[in-house]
Order: C-alpha cells, then structure tokens, then sequence
C-alpha cells in the first residue's frame, strides 16, 4: 500500500518519505496541490497526507476536490498548531484527521499505520461484498419512517438533516453517525474510543483531537446554547453522553 504526501517544503517532503521509508511504507511524493492531484488520479494512494499551505492548490482546496470523486480514502492534513481555523474547515469538508506542527515521529507514523488499518478494512469489505452479491428482484415496500427525535431536535437520517422547528439544518455523516450512537446509548457515558469507531469506522488514532472538532463544530449547528449543550454534554475523562430528560 503506497500514501501520498503533498508537502512543498523539499526538506520535510525528504524527511516525511525516509521516515516512512524505515517504517515499510511506500511514498508517493508531490510538491504541490496539483501535482497531488494528477498523483491521486493517477497512483490511487491507500492514504493521503497533505500539508495545508501549499502553491497553486491548496491541501483544503485538494481535500474537497478528492472529496468529490473519492469518499474513503483517508486524508490527513498537516496544519500550523495556531491556525486552528484550518483544522475546522478541514474536518468539514472531508478530511479524516489533522496532525499540528511541530510533531512527533512517533505520533505521525501511528496515524498513517492506523489510516492504513482503515483503508485495509474498508477494502476488505468492498471485495467481500462483491463476492457475496447476489443479484435480487425489487421489492416495493413502504419504508417506515426512521426519523428519531433528541431534545427538540428531529433528525432525518436518510436526508442527512435535523429540524427545530420549520429551520433545517444539514449534517455530515460522521455527526449523524455521533448523534445515533449517543442517541442508543442514552443516559449513558460514550467514550471517545466508541465514538471513533461509529463515525470513522476504523480504530483510533491515538492523541488525535479530531473528534473534539467535530462535536465542537456539532454543537454550533444543534445546540441552542453551544456553551451550555444538553444533546452532546461532555463527560469530562470519559467522552460524550445524551440525556433524555436533560
């Protein structure tokens, strides 16, 4: 399985691939977005790590443009420690995780290793499921609503969107994905490993702040007081926790 590393500076794009290299992973090289970009069309990587400041295309720009051809591959951004603002709209436009400069070898390997993970089991299943195709007849039945209600928020999860009231408001599957595992285990502590496991489907990637983005970013749509919320309430040591009664 090769990655593809997008990084315009010639020294950390060297010492990315050597470091990588020791660790028995194959690199794909670009120096900058649109380079990336004919790389990915080209080489399929099983994984993307893409610097976020870069010339002609940026990594966020690249990111959506991948994105909109290419829903499973894993995308992990490099990002400024300070410029959070990045990280955010990364996170919502498809990236899977983001790794702050400075970093630690020690750390950037676990995360590709564990993207890999990700990327060999969504392969699997892919392949699986071909084999076990089998081509059926349609059947027309009535499909029973599967709308669920937390709080005042109802949530359609086949349209991706939850109303209060007559204003809609659009959600990314991982933060369905977050809500119907609170929602299942009501009035109970989710911990942020299971979390991980719903929404991104593949283990986790230790130290990552990813999940704390994406709740942080839920909560601004859903909550109606994001400093006070009482649909995804933090349960500080342990992760999140709906209440039905809160």
């Amino acid at each position: 399985m090769k990655i593809l590393i997008a990084e315009d500076d010639p020294n950390l794009r060297a010492g990315l691939t050597d470091l990588l290299a020791l660790e028995g992973i194959d690199c794909i090289v670009a120096e900058d977005g649109e380079a990336a970009w004919r790389a990915f069309t080209e080489e399929a990587p099983a994984l993307c790590l893409f610097d976020v400041m870069m010339p002609h295309l940026d990594g966020l720009d690249l990111c959506r443009r991948i994105r909109a051809r290419d829903s499973h591959t894993p995308i992990l951004l490099l990002s400024a420690r300070g410029a959070e603002i990045d990280r955010v709209i990364g996170l919502e436009i498809g990236a899977d995780d983001y790794i702050a400069k400075p970093f630690s070898a020690r750390e950037l390997v676990a995360r590709i290793k564990a993207g890999l993970r990700r990327a060999q089991v969504f392969s699997q299943k892919v392949q699986a499921q071909k084999v076990e195709a089998q081509p059926a007849a349609p059947v027309a039945t009535p499909k029973p609503s599967q709308r669920w209600r937390m709080g005042d928020l109802e949530i359609d999860p086949e349209a991706l969107r939850a109303w209060r009231g007559g204003q809609s408001i659009d959600l990314a599957p991982r933060e369905l994905a977050i809500l119907k595992t609170l929602r299942d285990r009501a009035g109970k502590a989710v911990s942020r490993d299971e979390l991980f496991d719903s929404a991104w489907g593949r283990d986790y990637m230790p130290n990552s702040r990813a999940l704390d983005q994406y709740v942080s970013i839920l909560r601004r749509k859903i909550e109606r007081d994001p400093a006070h919320p009482r649909i995804v309430q933090t349960v500080h040591g342990v992760g999140y926790r709906y209440d039905e009664d809160a």
